[in-house]
C-alpha cells in the first residue's frame, strides 16, 4: 500500500504561526533574493548568478562569477517561487518567473546540456571533474525547480527543458554508458522527482545507477580525475567526505558531508518507496538512527564540524564550535518525510517538527532579510567569527553569503510547507504536524484548527461523508493526549506515535486532541562533553536558549536550580509579543579578582530569561547559549 504526500495544491495553510512566515517569504524574501541574485542589493555578498546565465545565453559579456554551483541558487529560487505562486496569484512574479525560464533556456546547449560555469569559461571541461564541479548537483536543483513549477504553478516550459537535460545526462552516463558518480548528491532527487512528474522509469532508473556505482570503488573519483581537473586544481579526496568507501546499501553511520549524505539518504528513501528495495530502505533506517541517536544537536542541528561541514563520530557535539548547516537540517525534513512513506512512525514526524521550529527558523532574521549558515549552540562573542576554530560561527546573520545554498533552500522549504502535513493511501488519511490547515484528501475535504504551538489543542473537520482512517500523530512531548470524536470520548488505536480512528465519517464529523506541554528539561548523554551538568529547556515544540540581552553575563556561569519554577513570559525586550519567553530565578556566579583562586566563587540570586532558539541574534549582538548549568 502506497503511502504518498497530500500535493501542495491540494493543502492551504491557515495557521497562527506559519501563515505569516509563509507571507514573509512571498512578500519579502523571495523578491530581496531575486534582487540578490541579479546584483541590485547594496552591501550583500555578489552573487552574479543571473548575469551567468546571460553570459551562457551570448546576452551580456564578462566573466563568470561565483562558485561552480552558482547556478543552483537560482534554481532554488525558482523552486521557492513557484510555491509562492501556489499560496497566492502574483501575476508580476509570475511573469519574472516566465522570463527566468526562457533565459535558461537560451542558455541550454542543444544536446541538453546545462551549466553556465563550463559555458561560460571551460566548455571543453564539461563532464570531465564529477569530484569537484557540481554539474550534476546544480542539474538536480534545476530539476526540482521544473517538478515544483509543473505541481505547483502549472508551467512546463522548465519541465522541457530539464527533460532535455535528464535526457542527455542518460545519454552520458546511463546503463551500457560511460560511469559517473555525483560528486555532491542532489541528482537522484531531481531525477526522482521527474519520474514522479512525468512517470516515466528511465529517470528513476538513473537515480538509481548513481546510487549504485557509489561506494563500488572506494578510489573511483581519484581515477576520474583529469590532469589538470576541469574547474578545480586540487587532488584531494576523501572517501568518507562523498560516502564513497561502502556500497549505500552497506552503509552503518552517518560520515562526511553532512548535506552531502542527507540528500543522498533522501534520494534513497524516496527510491525504496517506488522500488520496493528493503536494501535501500533498511540503510535509511540505520542511518536515521545513527544521525537522530549519537549525532544531532538538541536543536536539530546536524554536522558539528567546519573543517569539512560535516559528521565527525557519535557524541561530538559542541556547541560553540557546531557547524550545522542550515542546508543540512531542511536536508533532515526532506528525508524524515520521505522516510514516512515507508512507515508511518512517529519519530519521523517529531523529526520534521523539531527542525522546523528551531535548527531551521533560527537561520533567518525575523525580517526575512538575513541568514545564517552555521547554526551554533553556543555563541562568545570575544572569539566567534574572529579566531581560529571559531570562524564559521557568527554572532549575527548576514545579508548573503558567497556561499549562498542555505537562504533558498529555506525559502523552498517553507513556502512547500503544505506538501509535509498530510499523506494518505488506500485507507488512510496521516496527519503529521499540527498545523493549521485544509486538505483536499482522496475521502473528501479535513479542516485542522489549532493552537499549537502555543496550546495544546486541535480540531479536524471532516467535509464529507465516508469510511476511512484518520491517523493522527501527537507530539513525542506531548503529555496526557485526549481524544474526543464529535463530542464523545474516543479511545484510538495507538502505534508509533499516530493515533487511528477508522469509522464511518458524517459529513461534519469532528476529532478534538488536548494535550499538556509543560516546560521540559532535557539531559544529554553523558558522553556529550560540553553538556555535562547542564539543561536545555523545552516547551511544545521549541527549545530555548538565553542571551546576554535578557540576563547577567557571562551567560555561560548562570545557574538553574533543579527546583526552580519556570513561567512563560511574552515580554521580551526588542522581540514581538507573540515570542514566548520563559523566566525563572537562578543564580548568577560573581566574577574573581584573579583568574584562578582557592575560594568558592560567589553567587548572586538574580532572574533569568530564555526565548526560543530561532529568535536570537534579534537584537544587540551578544552571547548566547542553549544549555545552562544545573544545580
Amino acid at each position: 500500500m502506497s503511502i504518498r504526500p497530500i500535493p501542495i495544491t491540494r493543502v492551504t495553510i491557515a495557521d497562527r504561526f506559519w501563515s505569516p512566515r509563509q507571507k514573509l517569504m512571498t512578500d519579502v524574501t523571495i523578491p530581496h533574493m531575486e534582487k540578490i541574485l541579479k546584483d541590485e542589493v547594496e552591501g550583500a555578498e555578489k552573487s552574479h548568478a543571473v548575469s551567468n546565465f546571460r553570459m551562457a545565453a551570448g546576452e551580456e559579456k564578462g566573466t563568470f562569477y561565483g562558485f561552480v554551483f552558482q547556478d543552483s541558487d537560482v534554481a532554488k529560487w525558482l523552486e521557492a517561487a513557484a510555491y509562492a505562486l501556489a499560496l497566492r496569484h502574483d501575476e508580476a512574479l509570475s511573469r519574472r518567473v516566465d522570463d527566468m525560464t526562457a533565459l535558461i533556456g537560451r542558455a541550454q546547449w542543444e544536446d541538453g546540456y546545462l551549466n553556465t560555469y563550463f559555458t561560460v569559461r571551460e566548455p571543453q571541461g564539461r563532464w570531465t571533474n564529477l569530484k569537484d564541479c557540481h554539474e550534476l548537483y546544480c542539474a538536480g536543483h534545476m530539476m526540482e525547480a521544473a517538478a515544483a513549477l509543473h505541481e505547483a504553478a502549472g508551467k512546463d516550459e522548465l519541465l522541457g527543458i530539464c527533460r532535455r537535460l535528464a535526457d542527455h545526462i542518460i545519454d552520458r552516463f546511463g546503463p551500457g554508458k560511460e560511469e559517473g558518480i555525483p560528486g555532491h548528491q542532489e541528482i537522484e532527487i531531481g531525477l526522482m522527482r521527474l519520474y514522479h512528474v512525468t512517470g516515466e522509469t528511465k529517470y528513476r532508473d538513473m537515480a538509481l545507477r548513481f546510487l549504485d556505482l557509489r561506494g563500488q570503488d572506494p578510489d573511483w573519483f581519484i581515477k576520474h580525475l583529469p590532469h589538470p581537473p576541469a574547474a578545480k586544481r586540487d587532488r584531494y579526496f576523501d572517501a568518507v567526505y562523498h560516502q564513497a568507501d561502502v556500497p549505500v546499501r552497506e552503509q552503518t553511520a552517518a560520515r562526511g558531508h553532512a548535506v552531502r549524505q542527507v540528500y543522498m539518504l533522501t534520494a534513497m528513501a524516496e527510491a525504496a518507496a517506488a522500488t520496493g528495495d528493503r536494501g535501500l530502505k533498511d540503510a535509511c533506517g540505520r542511518l536515521f538512527d545513527d544521525i537522530t541517536r549519537r549525532q544531532m544537536y538538541v536543536t536539530g542541528a546536524v554536522g558539528s564540524a567546519a573543517r569539512h561541514e560535516g559528521f565527525t563520530t557519535g557524541f561530538d557535539l559542541p556547541g560553540d564550535r557546531c557547524y550545522g548547516e542550515t542546508c543540512a537540517s531542511i536536508a533532515m525534513v526532506f528525508f524524515a518525510r520521505r522516510m514516512l512513506e515507508l512507515s508511518p512512525l512517529g519519530r519521523y514526524a517529531d523529526l520534521m517538527e523539531l527542525e522546523l521550529y528551531n535548527a531551521i527558523l533560527a537561520s533567518m532574521q525575523l525580517d526575512g532579510t538575513r541568514f545564517f549558515y552555521v547554526n551554533p549552540l553556543t555563541v562568545d562573542t570575544s572569539v566567534a567569527g574572529k579566531e581560529a576554530g571559531y570562524t564559521h560561527v557568527l554572532p549575527q546573520r548576514p545579508l548573503w553569503h558567497a556561499c549562498a545554498c542555505c537562504p533558498p533552500n529555506l525559502a523552498r522549504l517553507v513556502t512547500s510547507l503544505g506538501q509535509y502535513l498530510f499523506s494518505e493511501d488506500e485507507e488512510t488519511v496521516y496527519s503529521h504536524l499540527l498545523i493549521g490547515s485544509r486538505a483536499k484528501t482522496r475521502f473528501g475535504p479535513i479542516t485542522l484548527e489549532t493552537g499549537y504551538p502555543y496550546e495544546g489543542r486541535a480540531r479536524y473537520f471532516i467535509g464529507a461523508a465516508g469510511t476511512f482512517t484518520l491517523a493522527v500523530h501527537v507530539p513525542g512531548h506531548a503529555k496526557n493526549a485526549v481524544i474526543t470524536v464529535s463530542g464523545e470520548s474516543f479511545t484510538a488505536e495507538e502505534k508509533h506515535g499516530y493515533r487511528y480512528i477508522r469509522r464511518a465519517w458524517k459529513e461534519g464529523d469532528t476529532v478534538e486532541i488536548s494535550f499538556d506541554m509543560p516546560v521540559r528539561r532535557l539531559r544529554a548523554d553523558p558522553r556529550v562533553r560540553d553538556c555535562a551538568g547542564r539543561t536545555a529547556l523545552a516547551k511544545g515544540p521549541f527549545i530555548y536558549c538565553f542571551e546576554q540581552a535578557d540576563n547577567p553575563s557571562p551567560v555561560f556561569s548562570l545557574i538553574l536550580p533543579k527546583d526552580a519554577a519556570v513561567t512563560l513570559t511574552d515580554h521580551l525586550r526588542g522581540l514581538p509579543e507573540d515570542i514566548p519567553g520563559l523566566t525563572m530565578t537562578g543564580r548568577a556566579v560573581k566574577r574573581p579578582d584573579s583568574l584562578y583562586t582557592e575560594e568558592d566563587l560567589p553567587e548572586e540570586e538574580c532572574r533569568i530569561t530564555a526565548i526560543p532558539y530561532y529568535a536570537w541574534s534579534n537584537r544587540e549582538k551578544g552571547d548566547m547559549t542553549v544549555w545552562i548549568r544545573e544545580g
